[in-house]
């Protein structure tokens, strides 16, 4: 009986200890190291995702991405995402949208920001963090960006997307890498399917 009472304690000062650790300070989150913008390169397709306040993409989300060869300018990748949107509360059109991403600094090429305009004036523009948070480039990525924190580092409006390079999804044995990435950027339980029927490509 003493054991399993020792047994026990430890179990509980062991979920304390990274309870006491754990962090969901942005600061904190760690991105793909040695990110590659020529591999990260090409079509990606939204699984799921963390909306952010205000207008966003709701379906059909895609994205296809470009190396830029100019030594002169100092951007990572360029864009051009596309998704179903509805505006005015029952106008469905599909949005497009360009972006410019640049690597502030060259130690951490996965946290990027990001330059966003949209093709039709009904569409917002304005600037984001882009951190590509894990990719295995030929699966699947997951992305994230924080627009305003709170004064304990956390996030307040914050997006995020699980991308595939498979419209129909990701493979069974990636599924928990994905949820424990989702946990570790403090959006477990937040993120909602993404339709992908074929409209927008």
């Amino acid at each position: 009986m003493g054991s399993s009472k020792l047994a026990l304690l430890l179990v509980l000062l062991s979920c304390v200890e990274r309870s006491l650790s754990f962090s969901c300070s942005i600061d904190s989150f760690s991105v793909k190291k040695d990110f590659d913008p020529k591999r990260y390169a090409g079509k990606w397709y939204a699984l799921q995702k963390k909306d952010p306040e205000g207008l966003f993409l709701q379906d059909n989300i895609s994205a296809e991405y470009s190396v830029l060869d100019d030594d002169e300018d100092d951007s990572a990748m360029i864009a051009l995402t596309k998704g179903r949107v509805t505006l005015f509360g029952f106008w469905v059109v599909c949005a497009h949208m360009n972006a410019q991403y640049t690597v502030p600094d060259p130690s951490t090429p996965g946290k990027m920001l990001m330059e966003y305009q949209g093709l039709a004036t009904y569409l917002s523009s304005g600037g984001d963090h882009y951190w590509v948070i894990d990719t295995d480039y030929d699966n699947y990525a997951i992305t994230y960006a924080c627009r305003s924190q709170r004064e304990d580092g956390s996030c307040r409006d914050g997006y995020a997307l699980v991308f595939a390079r498979n419209p129909r999804g990701l493979p069974p044995s990636l599924q928990h890498t994905v949820r424990q990435i989702q946990e570790d950027i403090c959006m477990a339980g937040e993120f909602v399917p993404v339709l992908q029927s074929g409209d927008c490509y």
